[in-house]
């Protein structure tokens, strides 16, 4: 089914092309391109075909076709929009979900498209302008219904027509009223707000007046009596009788049926649905009751195709089902979740990139035969919170207790134990607390219990909502590792209930001692991010995209793995200097190991030579939860904005590789605590059936404290995160403009990542709000740091000035005679340094060079190469003396290495001070 194999309407030859919302409609019986202008407003005798475009971070771009059926359509446009749907997704290679929607029993991905609602017009779509004809504004009464996308339907201008339920408004030329039931939730208050100002836009020239009704109230309120007048006067709602009160229908078991080639339904005999039942060669219904869904397999052709959907939709009405009830046409590879959730097994599939995993694999077997081919580049990952802070406390559990570690074991862990640690980084206007719980793979459920029970007793005391995160071993995020810059894990374990443990058990302590047999795994992918992991000292351990450190007790190793790349030795090189400044390791390629390596890990058996290929991420998805009685109810929010996060309620923002939980301030959840088992309870329902492990790392945070983490997956207004009271009020005061009388504080999301435009990549040291200073590592120290601010992007050095510019809402000391004096350098007219504070200039060979083009952008120091020379006789001040190179002028550098800075830093750590060593230094 080859798009060039299939006559294609021209309407659609540039269809999915771009993403977002393409609409056609049925106009004599042909289709024609709706505007942009007009897209949202549908008439009720047409028929439409909307297709929605999603390019995604990876991967092809994502299709979602729609035939809308207006109430009063004709037969013929009806049918006529259903091909047309069809053949959409035939000429967009068969890779699109297509969704049958009928006037108000939309699906609520179809509505939230058009947010914040479709207001259905009377009449047939005209691609003929129109001209309005001055008759008398009609007065409408419209009810709205649901709490996130809002279903709106005109219901006749009658008393009767109210109830206690559901939200009510009434559209009349001066004035728009919004009548609340006693009975309906804020949420469908506030959302039905957003209707007003839709109707007060689009249909008043955003001129009408506002007024809410609440139902019950009549007694001194204007707006009330002005309401009740257009009905005659009060008179009491008569309350819904029982039989009025939709009552939910019980749930049928799922019927699978294959749809013949004639268009007949045959039911296929089990109770019991396994993927494996469905043929690439046939298409299949699968009748839930209220929802239907129609299968197609890949080796279908369209004739198929559109026999199985007039079998689906000829067998609902002659079942006389509802015409609310949604039907949804897949093609084999595109299930969407609720469908595979239907079935008992479904097999997990990792969608990898084929071209990039190709190039992958022939850039290893060149190396494999020494020719130097330069890799794919690392997933490029930017952290979206202050990384310039520092690891406050660090605590390990102890039973029923926590030890305070010393800073220089703050990043050495046991995979035996659990660790509580609390990150604290300079933001806007205060100080911001991260504080992680890891959990050791091989530690106690009891010390595991107790880091979480303290580490929310800690949050729910502290000031300011600090993020809570639960992270476990092996699942560590991105985020986590940059934090920490460095980590080292030890095998074994230092508490006690570990120490109980494999004593009970006569499990040997495999806990980490210098004399022992180890093997360490390392990874990363700069010095701002690396990490050895010890590993069982066994030749399957190895893998061919790595570097390991080996120790025997009586020498090191160092082995390169074939596929590892020239960034992992430079990561292997700083590692051993972090583990064993005084080690002098032997280095060993892969393939050229001598015996004494291999007896050390019992022996040379297979293991894995194959580069490591990550699966695609797909974009997040929000849902609203409920937790009740131990039981969590889970609805996805499509198309999600801030507005979507109501204050009365709880969510989840999945992102596969990690979940965060949201608390609205109005919620039932009180504790993080609590907030942290819904998130549990959410990675075990796994909703979208998409293999998400438990031991997923979840983040809870509270509204009005989102960090730029959770943040960024957001078009984010501040001022609407800090408002107060709930959703309704909160609307209702945007609505009638009050929002400015809302104090909130200024909060920035800026995004910042590791500078690789550095000589070795190295961040800054960096100052805090309290004073304290933190380097990149004990192995190194800081050369710069790029950062995407408000303000664009901008160039950093050490020079501490800088780090108030970058953040403005830190403040690198806080008074006192205490303090350590501040030096702050800037550029002066002639362009040489000025020293602020009133000391000496370096001097006239000093020059302060800015690198942007404004007195805004950051500096940094160049000094001539007699004086950065190790027996200098006039040696540079206040520079970094293993970087001596990095303060070279582009044009010395180049005369002296030979080379530009950027192919120097491409070099071997060993290459480098093999040439710096020449020059005198190093």
């Amino acid at each position: 089914m080859s798009r060039s194999s299939q006559v294609v309407d021209s309407t659609f030859e540039s269809a999915g092309e771009k993403a977002g919302l393409e609409i056609w409609c049925i106009e004599n019986s042909r289709l024609v391109l709706v505007p942009k202008s007009s897209h949202g407003k549908f008439y009720t005798g047409s028929a439409y075909v909307v297709l929605n475009t999603v390019l995604l971070k990876s991967g092809p771009p994502q299709h979602d076709i729609h035939y809308w059926l207006g109430n009063e359509a004709n037969k013929v446009d009806s049918a006529l929009a259903s091909d047309k749907a069809l053949e959409l997704d035939a000429a967009l290679g068969s890779c699109a979900v297509q969704y049958r929607e009928v006037q108000g029993q939309e699906t609520e991905i179809f509505l939230s498209y058009f947010r914040p609602c479709i207001i259905p017009v009377k009449g047939i779509y005209s691609s003929q302008s129109r001209k309005s004809n001055g008759e008398t504004y009609k007065i409408s009464l419209l009810t709205c219904k649901g709490d996130h996308v809002v279903h709106v339907k005109e219901v006749a201008f009658s008393r009767s027509s109210l109830n206690h339920n559901d939200v009510f408004i009434l559209d009349t030329a001066s004035k728009i009223f919004q009548f609340s039931g006693c009975n309906s939730s804020i949420q469908e208050r506030a959302k039905a707000l957003e209707v007003v100002q839709y109707i007060k836009e689009h249909k008043h020239g955003g001129k009408s007046e506002v007024a809410t009704i609440e139902d019950g109230k009549f007694v001194g309120d204007p707006d009330v009596g002005e309401f009740w007048s257009f009905f005659g006067g009060y008179a009491p709602i008569p309350r819904d009788s029982p039989s009025a009160v939709q009552q939910q229908p019980d749930t049928p078991s799922p019927k699978l049926l294959w749809i013949t080639l004639q268009g007949k339904l045959s039911q296929m005999g089990t109770n019991s649905l396994d993927k494996d039942m469905l043929e690439k060669d046939k298409c299949y219904m699968l009748d839930c009751g209220n929802e239907v869904f129609v299968w197609m397999g890949r080796n279908t052709s369209i004739t198929e195709r559109r026999t199985s959907i007039s079998a689906s939709e000829g067998f609902l009405r002659s079942q006389g089902r509802s015409i609310g009830t949604h039907v949804t046409f897949l093609t084999e590879g595109l299930e969407t979740a609720v469908f595979r959730s239907y079935f008992d097994s479904w097999p997990q599939t990792t969608e990898t990139k084929l071209y990039d995993e190709g190039r992958e694999k022939v850039a290893a077997i060149f190396k494999q035969h020494g020719h130097d081919v330069k890799e794919l580049p690392e997933e490029d990952f930017e952290p979206y919170i202050n990384c310039r802070g520092i690891l406050k406390v660090v605590w390990r559990v102890d039973e029923d207790e926590v030890c305070l570690l010393p800073p220089s074991e703050h990043t050495k862990l046991f995979s035996g134990d659990c660790y509580i640690a609390q990150y604290t980084y300079p933001g806007n206007e205060r100080d911001e607390n991260l504080f992680y719980a890891w959990l050791g793979r091989g530690s106690a459920m009891e010390d595991r219990v107790y880091a979480i029970s303290h580490m929310s007793a800690i949050v729910d005391s502290s000031r300011g909502e600090p993020v809570m995160a639960q992270v476990i071993q092996d699942k560590e995020t991105v985020q986590f590792f940059l934090i920490l810059q460095t980590l080292i894990v030890f095998k074994g374990g230092l508490s006690t209930r570990y120490k109980k443990f494999i004593a009970e058990n006569g499990i040997v302590d495999e806990t980490y001692d210098e004399k022992k047999v180890a093997l360490f795994r390392v990874q990363g992918t700069s010095p701002n991010n690396m990490q050895a992991i010890q590993v069982d000292q066994a030749s399957r351990s190895l893998n061919s995209s790595y570097c390991y450190i080996l120790q025997t007790g009586t020498s090191v190793f160092t082995w390169i793995g074939n596929l590892s790349s020239s960034s992992d030795h430079d990561l292997l090189d700083r590692m051993i200097e972090l583990i064993n400044p005084t080690w002098q390791p032997i280095s060993v390629r892969e393939g050229s190991e001598p015996d004494i390596f291999w007896n050390a890990l019992g022996g040379k058996t297979e293991y894995p030579r194959e580069k490591e290929i990550k699966g695609c991420i797909e974009d997040p998805h929000l849902f609203t939860c409920t937790f009740t009685e131990g039981y969590l109810k889970v609805k996805e929010i499509y198309n999600f904005t801030q507005d979507d996060l109501t204050t009365e309620d709880v969510f989840v923002l999945d992102c596969q590789r990690e979940i965060f939980v949201w608390i609205g301030c109005h919620s039932n959840v009180k504790s993080k605590h609590q907030a942290l088992s819904l998130g549990v309870k959410f990675l075990e329902t796994d909703i979208l059936v998409e293999g998400l492990s438990l031991e997923t790392p979840i983040y809870v945070v509270t509204e009005g404290y989102e960090p730029p983490l959770f943040t960024r997956f957001f078009t984010w207004d501040p001022s609407k995160a800090k408002m107060h009271g709930n959703s309704f009020e909160r609307k209702l005061a945007i609505l009638k403009g009050r929002t400015s009388s809302v104090e909130v504080p200024v909060r920035n999301s800026w995004k910042g990542y590791s500078g690789e435009t550095t000589p070795d990549g190295l961040r800054s040291k960096s100052v805090i709000s309290n004073g304290l200073w933190r380097s990149a590592s004990p192995a190194s120290n800081i050369s710069g740091t790029k950062l995407n601010s408000s303000g664009g992007n901008r160039r950093a050095s050490s020079i501490t000035p800088i780090s108030r510019k970058l953040f403005p809402g830190s403040t690198p000391y806080r008074g006192g005679s205490g303090s350590p004096t501040v030096k702050s350098i800037s550029p002066s007219e002639n362009g040489k340094a000025i020293q602020v504070d009133g000391s000496d200039s370096h001097s006239e060979n000093a020059k302060a060079i800015q690198v942007g083009g404004s007195d805004s952008d950051v500096i940094s120091l160049i000094f001539s190469f007699e004086r950065l020379q190790v027996n200098s006789k006039d040696p540079a001040k206040d520079i970094d003396a293993a970087k001596r190179e990095a303060y070279l002028s582009e044009e010395e550098f180049q005369e002296k290495f030979g080379m530009t800075k950027q192919a120097f830093y491409k070099l071997a750590k060993w290459k480098q001070n093999k040439l710096k060593l020449a020059l005198n230094l190093f």
